[in-house]
């Protein structure tokens, strides 16, 4: 398929040429092959993603083969409803083919197995045997999930009444090589609020936390209409227990909307069903809010205006970019005033997020005699938390004003200071966690508000693994972890829920998924956007390497963040305009601001954070 596929090993490829214009300019992935003669291989140009790439209908007389490589190729196309696709079916079976069902990621494939290839004596159909590894499938809901394993399925054909040969069974859905689907479909995240707190309600005085739903649409059919649509549809199933949204259920598209544009303002008018018709100003804002940010990295220039329709044609409810910022406190454009770390006295300091000046923090912890080995800073930027140089303990206190230090009723018992508490990190909604690494009672703690008794949260899906390192989004639903398990250490991704009572509160993290499946050793992380992490680490044989990755577990695609040795920690903000910061143990703290290269800040610091 493209340039995912092409090499064939020992058999003939079946390539035919499938992208329009290989007869004139010559476009990604066209190539022509001889009717005999031995296996050649041919390097396939790349696929610029500015190019559109139309598939052609089966010629007469096709062979089998060429009928089921038309087939694939046409499938990497930009056909909106796969109408090219479906000419190399036979009518019945084009009616029951359900592409939107599924979209199966394979390394470098699908391949034909000619172990698998064969023809049928009684029936005189042929069946093709697919093969490949697998990387990833995105479901019907547009949810990316990594994938290991093998890829085994087939196609079948039969000769039609006119002598032609066309696909009569295959399996739902559509199978691509990697470099296709990055070719063809582009990330977006939804967004909701999130649930779970008495903040949930419309009117509320604090309004929730704004989550990031990550998801893929196919970018050029269409993408803001897909993506308004998937949001209207709601949050896909693995945040749903955690968000809300505030379209009644069964809002849709009016009837007849063929496509949304922004126009030359970027404003956006959005036609929608009889559900809203009755929607309350309030939560008309609070829904625009959704499809505002939902929308917002979907054009050039962004959008500056969401308008939603009533069923009968008439404004709901009109909103603006400052608007959507009120509706999302968690979305707001300052971001933190300052990043920090420890310094050689392991004290906490601070420096602006645009300066290399350092200053100690106000309070107990920057200008106090306890001696820290980590430490986290509460998104408001007026707390931080600490974790003793011994490991043992952890401690809170004011970055506002001198005071006491006071010590929390956290306390890790481990005998090695290299299985005690790890650093701790802050929610959004001003919650401390942190992790004790003792072997004999290895526990994740919440701390409501950073106080009173720590409650044990449980982790489904460990499979005695050892939680290394905790930091929770901004939203407060999700939670990446670094988990040991068999000497190696992989980002893992959960969701938070929260139930019980104010008094007994009950805490778990579920549905755990891996969040750098391509990376077999992670060393740190960060989240570093809405849905985005940084990671630190190294794939199978190779060396460490920086790199972003979704929070579904798919890649980022984008600059190639530049080197940098022996890094043991790194920092991120949501607010993905401020630099990087990370501990080298060669260069130190050091900075990396977007568009430039890593730059030493002091040659002795350890632990640095972003609030959070």
């Amino acid at each position: 398929m493209g340039a995912d596929r092409g090499r064939r090993g020992r058999f003939r490829a079946l390539r035919t040429g499938m992208a329009l214009g290989c007869g004139g300019a010559l476009l990604a992935g066209c190539a022509s092959m001889p009717d005999s003669g031995g296996v050649e291989p041919v390097e396939a140009s790349p696929r610029e993603p500015q190019v559109r790439v139309f598939a052609v209908p089966p010629q007469d007389g096709a062979s089998p083969a060429e009928i089921v490589e038309g087939f694939l190729e046409a499938l990497t196309s930009d056909d909106p409803q796969f109408a090219m696709a479906r000419k190399y079916l036979t009518e019945d079976t084009s009616r029951r083919w359900q592409p939107e069902r599924s979209t199966t990621v394979l390394a470098d494939g699908p391949n034909t197995d000619p172990n698998g290839t064969s023809n049928d004596r009684d029936g005189g159909g042929y069946r093709y045997a697919l093969a490949g590894e697998m990387v990833a499938t995105v479901d019907e809901e547009h949810a990316y999930q990594p994938e290991q394993g093998s890829y085994a399925k087939s196609i079948h054909l039969s000769r039609q009444d006119g002598g032609e040969w066309r696909i009569d069974a295959l399996p739902d859905g559509v199978v691509l090589g990697q470099s296709d689907f990055e070719r063809l479909y582009l990330p977006v995240n939804k967004y909701y609020f999130a649930s779970g707190s008495s903040s949930d309600e419309d009117g509320a005085q604090n309004p929730p936390a704004m989550v990031a739903d990550p998801v893929y649409v196919r970018q050029r059919i269409d993408p803001v209409t897909q993506a308004v649509t998937s949001l209207l549809d709601g949050p896909t199933n693995w945040l749903n227990p955690v968000v809300s949204s505030r379209f009644p259920t069964g809002t849709a598209l009016k009837k007849g909307t063929k496509a949304l544009t922004p126009d030359d303002q970027n404003r956006l008018t959005v036609p929608l069903n009889g559900q809203v018709d009755g929607v309350r100003p309030d939560r008309c804002a609070k829904m625009a809010a959704q499809l505002f940010f939902t929308l917002q990295d979907l054009t050039p220039t962004g959008i500056e205006q969401v308008e939603l329709q009533r069923s009968n044609g008439t404004q709901l409810c009109v909103l603006d970019a400052d608007q959507a910022e009120a509706s999302a406190p968690n979305r707001s454009v300052g971001g933190p005033e300052y990043q920090y770390f420890l310094d050689a006295k392991h004290k906490l300091v601070r420096m602006p997020k645009n300066k290399d000046d350092v200053e100690p923090v106000a309070g107990p912890l920057g200008g106090g005699e306890r001696q820290l080995r980590s430490a986290a800073v509460s998104r408001a930027e007026d707390r931080a938390a600490g974790v003793s140089n011994d490991g043992r303990s952890l401690y809170v206190g004011s970055l506002l004003s001198d005071g006491k230090l006071d010590k929390t009723e956290v306390r890790s018992r481990a005998a090695e200071e290299k299985d005690r508490l790890t650093k701790p990190s802050w929610d959004g909604r001003g919650d401390l966690w942190v992790a004790d690494r003792d072997p004999k009672r290895q526990r994740l703690l919440w701390l409501a508000q950073g106080e009173g008794k720590p409650v044990e949260v449980k982790v489904d899906g460990l499979n005695e693994g050892r939680i290394n390192a905790v930091r929770v989004s901004a939203d407060g639903v999700r939670v990446a972890l670094l988990v040991e398990k068999d000497d190696k250490v992989s980002l893992k991704i959960g969701r938070v829920e929260r139930q019980g009572t104010a008094d007994a509160p009950e805490v778990s993290v579920v549905e755990l998924r891996p969040g750098a499946p391509q990376m077999e050793e992670v060393t740190a992380m960060s989240w570093a956007g809405g849905s985005r992490l940084v990671v630190v680490g190294k794939e199978a044989g190779g060396v460490q390497q920086l790199q972003y990755v979704q929070s579904d577990g798919s890649v980022v695609r984008g600059p190639t963040l530049p080197a940098l040795t022996g890094v043991t920690d790194i920092a991120a903000s949501e607010d993905e305009r401020l630099p990087l910061v990370a501990h080298s143990d060669e260069d130190g703290i050091v900075r990396l601001p977007p568009g430039a290269n890593w730059k030493t800040v002091v040659k002795d610091g350890s632990s640095p954070v972003y609030p959070g």
